[in-house]
């Protein structure tokens, strides 16, 4: 009884563990409220919003289209191989084959993903002298990785089948043909469907090949999600996560039921009633494939591939301007008032969750992007790599609403030939927890005396955040060691590095989008992160403040940076993309400061900054974002003290010799073993041992067990000696004969 208690509430403990984070996300996709830390009521409002988010339901029907199309391919490829290997007749080939189907299960996704972008972009080169990568090769990619599971769903069907059942339809006059369509087909048609439904689900989740295959106009609901860790995963995803986590179950349940096992029980109406059901739904959802296809190919359109960070533009949700549909209907109207023709435009939105990222895709060459919005340093080493064009000035008449201290930029400082326009600029400050940080230390903040050793204070152990990004950690270690960070000696490399090692202890977690989460609930109190999204927070939890660190001279000591618009090399729509950044400067459409209300951070768009609707919009706020001392002159006045911060804190880009120094030191902090405690290594230890005991102990069994059966032989079986009469037919009489 006690044994079967427990084994109850271990089965329990199991399943609250797999499901209690999908519970939590279900619970906070009714949430009133955008609060990841609090519910607020029951609400429906992120269902609406979800159905209203253009972007969200184009990514939704780009990854049911790739995942529909993918399992119906790999499926009956992977049937037709299975078939195949069914066949052999020499078991070393056989065995081969098998083995070099299940690699592509075992080896990491990272490099199949890696590895096909690199055979894409090869073969494009090859044949036709341009790498494109797009919706073929990533549904070539999904078929890839489904193949071995369908192969494997197919195959032990074929070895439970009787094989003498397509021997005998052969003999009765069956064409092999028809043999395998009516008799073996049917035999193996529950593993078929097992594998059409687990490639549908693979191909669902996959981030890691698709992020590598991908290209610019396409994107999947698994990107779209990851690349609004800029900011925030916004909780209609958790109402489309909640709808997919339902759909997967019902899937699986309607599996579970046309599996060999229930299809015995089942009656013969029920099984009918399954293949409706599960027909339909299949149906249903190849016929919407089939219309948006369909209509997709009727559409004359001309696309504008545009690539930007996640959550970086006004996009339409909760009511907002959406900009690139205003866009489109703009540019629409001025084409036709000007060419007297009418035209459809596109915009293609995806977006990006590092600089890194961009330029790996743009290095790549495999790319078709038109506009694209990377941060300075990352600009600087993209025109060194001749990866941008310059921009045609003529077709962007808006330029003029920039004001004159951001025309000319450290990464685009030539007047004559701009590559750039900058679409919005940041500070990093810090945030703090007003309830739980010390008076004293409040009162500094407040006196403009607070600086970035308060992220090293130690009466705030366990309640700091770092960034959980190279360059701006150390970016932290070295304003506040006084450290150009820009042309630091490998000694002051190392003197951060110290820096943050001491500081280690302290750091309850190294985070970049889950410190709104911790900060807006209460669970820290200190944080480093870019001034936007630090108001962003203070707008969901009153209790938090924010200020710009100072060093002992009472001057800003801080990375300022900026994002900029650009073309890339080989842009083809390149006069379409300067209408586009045209449209993003404009004031009399709005989407200047319709994107700046929405996204937080300062604009250097002056019909932004000095419209006072603006100004009223942010309120208190205002002056956070555009600190009166920024604009004040410095020096002998012939910049201001934003020039001066952008010349002297701005991130340049790095030497590949300091580029791998930071990398390596990086690795080096996340690793070292201070991190750990010492009950680490215990409990490592205490598995290890459990396990080594545990091998010892069924080996020990396993030879008592055959010592015991050797000293034991099982008895010899009983042989029937006893002489049983024999039937044969009836003689002429009807008098049945029998012999012994």
């Amino acid at each position: 009884m006690k044994k079967k208690i427990a084994q109850n509430i271990y089965t329990i403990l199991v399943f609250v563990f797999l499901y209690m984070p999908i519970a939590v996300l279900i619970l906070y996709s009714f949430n009133a409220s955008n609060s990841t830390s609090t519910f607020d009521g029951f609400s429906l409002k992120w269902y609406r919003e979800l159905f209203s988010d253009s972007a969200s339901l184009n990514a939704l029907k780009n990854t049911l289209i790739l995942a529909i199309l993918s399992a119906v391919i790999s499926t009956i490829i992977g049937t037709m191989a299975a078939y195949g290997i069914n066949k052999m007749q020499n078991k070393y080939v056989k065995s081969a084959t098998m083995s070099v189907t299940k690699i592509p299960m075992m080896n990491p996704e990272i490099v199949t993903g890696i590895s096909m972008m690199l055979l894409f972009v090869f073969v494009g080169v090859l044949i036709g002298g341009k790498a494109s990568l797009g919706f073929g090769t990533v549904l070539i990619a999904h078929i890839t990785f489904n193949l071995p599971y369908v192969i494997l769903s197919v195959m032990p069907k074929f070895k439970q089948m009787d094989k003498s059942l397509p021997e005998a339809a052969l003999d009765l006059g069956c064409t092999p043909f028809q043999s395998f369509f009516k008799v073996e087909l049917p035999q193996i048609m529950p593993g078929i469907i097992s594998g059409l439904i687990m490639a549908f689900t693979l191909s669902l989740d996959d981030f890691v090949i698709s992020y590598f295959t991908i290209g610019s106009g396409f994107e999947t609901l698994p990107i779209r999600i990851y690349s609004m860790t800029k900011k925030r995963v916004t909780p209609d995803m958790y109402a489309l996560s909640t709808l997919i986590f339902v759909s997967i179950l019902i899937l699986l349940v309607v599996s579970n039921l046309i599996s060999d096992k229930n299809r015995d029980k089942m009656s013969k109406k029920a099984k009918k009633i399954t293949k409706i059901v599960v027909g339909s739904v299949f149906g249903a959802i190849a016929l919407i494939t089939l219309i948006v296809l369909i209509a997709s190919a009727g559409t004359k359109t001309v696309t504008l591939n545009v690539y930007n960070w996640g959550e970086y533009i006004s996009d339409g949700s909760e009511d907002t301007y959406d900009t690139n549909a205003e866009f489109e209907k703009y540019y629409e109207e001025w084409y036709y008032e000007k060419y007297g023709e009418h035209i459809n435009v596109q915009v293609n939105y995806t977006t990006f969750a590092s600089n890194e990222d961009l330029y790996a895709k743009l290095k790549s060459g495999a790319t078709g992007y038109d506009v694209i919005i990377p941060s300075d340093y990352m600009i600087e080493r993209l025109k060194a790599d001749g990866l941008l064009q310059p921009l045609n000035l003529n077709n962007i008449p808006n330029y003029e609403n920039i004001s004159d201290q951001f025309k000319n930029p450290f990464y685009d400082s030539d007047p004559d030939e701009k590559y750039t326009v900058m679409y919005t600029y940041g500070i990093i400050g810090i945030v703090y927890n007003k309830d739980k940080i010390d008076p004293s230390d409040l009162e500094k903040i407040e006196n403009g005396e607070a600086g970035w050793e308060l992220l090293w204070d130690e009466k705030y152990a366990g309640q700091i955040l770092q960034f959980n990004n190279a360059r701006d950690a150390f970016g932290t270690a070295m304003y506040a060691l006084g450290i150009d960070v820009n042309n630091a000696t490998p000694e002051e490399w190392k003197m951060a590095f110290e820096k943050l090692k001491a500081q280690k202890p302290l750091v309850q977690s190294y985070v970049m989008d889950e410190i709104y989460n911790k900060m807006e609930s209460g669970e820290a109190t200190l944080a480093a992160y870019y001034a936007g999204d630090c108001l962003s927070m203070i707008a969901n939890n009153e209790s938090l403040g924010f200020f710009y660190p100072k060093n002992e001279n009472g001057e800003y000591v801080t990375n300022i940076f900026a994002d900029a618009m650009c073309i890339p090399a080989g842009a083809s729509n390149k006069e379409l993309a300067e209408a586009y950044i045209n449209f993003m400067l404009d004031e009399e459409h709005g989407a200047a400061r319709a994107n700046a209300e929405y996204i937080y951070y300062a604009s250097p768009n002056k019909t932004v900054f000095e419209d006072l609707e603006y100004i009223d919009y942010l309120g208190e706020d205002y002056e956070l974002i555009y600190d009166p001392d920024f604009n004040e002159p410095y020096g002998n006045g012939e910049q201001t003290y934003i020039e001066y911060m952008f010349a002297t804190y701005a991130y340049r880009d790095m030497t590949e010799e300091n580029r791998a120094r930071l990398n390596g030191l990086w690795e080096e902090l996340k690793v070292d073993s201070t991190s750990f405690g010492s009950g680490i290594y215990i409990v490592c230890a205490v598995i290890v041992v459990l396990i080594v005991a545990f091998g010892v102990y069924k080996y020990i069994q396993k030879r008592q067990r055959r010592r015991l059966y050797w000293n034991n032989p099982a008895p010899a079986k009983f042989e029937n000696t006893m002489s049983i009469p024999k039937v044969v037919a009836p003689n002429d009489n009807n008098t049945p004969n029998s012999t012994n």
